[in-house]
């Protein structure tokens, strides 16, 4: 390899930048065929402080039509209620 006197810049990539971070984000809740509505509920209330009627219109749309955003906000704040979702056996993403 020959060594030039310039360099060259090269770009960084980085996986989030700051923006990304605080960019508004949604937490789904996907349709598993295995858990009950009633479970379901409980856990939108308990971890993501839904209202009791939010949390049956949540289930209720992720019965039929296989998923919904149960809540939206930073990546930071999503992430923990994503985790605790997944604890209790449930298929949650952030998009």
């Amino acid at each position: 390899m020959v060594k030039s006197g310039k360099q060259k810049d090269v770009p960084v990539i980085e996986e989030f930048n700051s923006t990304d971070k605080d960019r508004s984000r949604s937490l789904i809740l996907h349709n598993d065929e295995v858990n009950t509505f009633d479970f379901v509920i409980e856990c939108l209330i308990d971890i993501c402080d839904h209202n009791p009627v939010q949390a049956e219109q949540c289930t209720y749309i992720i019965h039929y039509k296989g998923k919904c955003e149960v809540k939206s906000g930073s990546y930071n704040y999503l992430n923990s209620m994503r985790l605790a979702l997944i604890d209790k056996g449930l298929q949650a993403t952030i998009d």
